[in-house]
């Protein structure tokens, strides 16, 4: 389901990422039932994420993705290497197009799984990241403007055999939820404003989430996953 509101695009619609994860909460109660796992994209899709998880009593984990550049020109992806048991690497057709060799996607790959493996210690210490196989997994970030790394994630997860898989956000794109359906098996979106600029514009406190809070969240996750 997509909930849209047509505002002029500049219009804030959350006080900060807390309020708009509870309000992506409350619109997203009835997957209670379904047991699932959240996944927050870092940094600003986990105090979303948190919220989702402390209202559906679901465990929470991170989905790290790194782009993979091309050849010389590493800010221009080619795809995406994103965490997961196993690993799944994602291309897109400008990879296909260039023909990037096997070797040097295998090369990126390698490297981008060891930055992921020392920010998922840096977040998480020695915790295991949650299995995923089976059931079904929320998706939460902050919003989504392009889709690039939103649509890297959910396609890695489906490889890792993930039961269900739902796209949550506050705020996104027209165009771009549209482009993401087949992606996802459903996509809650609470607003998506046309025309849209950019996310930050929707929330009145859109500061940087730091690394303390992305572990003090973590934390506070896993003490109520315990209870």
């Amino acid at each position: 389901m997509v909930f849209g509101i047509s505002d002029g695009g500049r219009a804030a619609l959350f006080d900060d990422r807390r309020d708009a994860g509870r309000q992506l909460a409350h619109a997203a109660r009835g997957y209670a039932v379904e047991d699932p796992v959240v996944l927050a994209l870092p940094r600003g899709g986990v105090p979303v994420g948190y919220e989702v998880a402390k209202a559906l009593g679901a465990p929470m984990d991170l989905v790290f993705v790194r782009k993979i550049g091309a050849p010389g020109h590493p800010e221009y992806g080619i795809g995406a290497v994103v965490d997961g048991d196993p690993p799944q690497v994602v291309l897109n057709d400008v990879a296909r197009q260039l023909g990037i060799p096997a070797a040097y996607v295998e090369e990126q790959k390698r490297r981008e799984l060891q930055e992921i493996e020392r920010r998922r210690r840096a977040y998480l210490g020695d915790r295991e990241p949650l299995a995923v196989k089976g059931r079904t997994v929320i998706v939460v970030d902050d919003g989504i403007a392009t889709g690039g790394t939103v649509r890297a994630s959910l396609r890695a997860l489906r490889g890792a055999e993930a039961g269900r898989l739902i796209l949550a956000v506050p705020v996104a794109a027209a165009d771009t939820i549209e482009s993401l359906r087949s992606e996802a098996d459903e996509i809650l979106c609470l607003a998506t404003p046309e025309p849209f600029y950019a996310v930050g514009l929707y929330y009145r406190d859109f500061d940087q989430t730091s690394d303390e809070e992305v572990v003090r969240l973590l934390g506070a996750a896993l003490r109520m996953e315990q209870t």
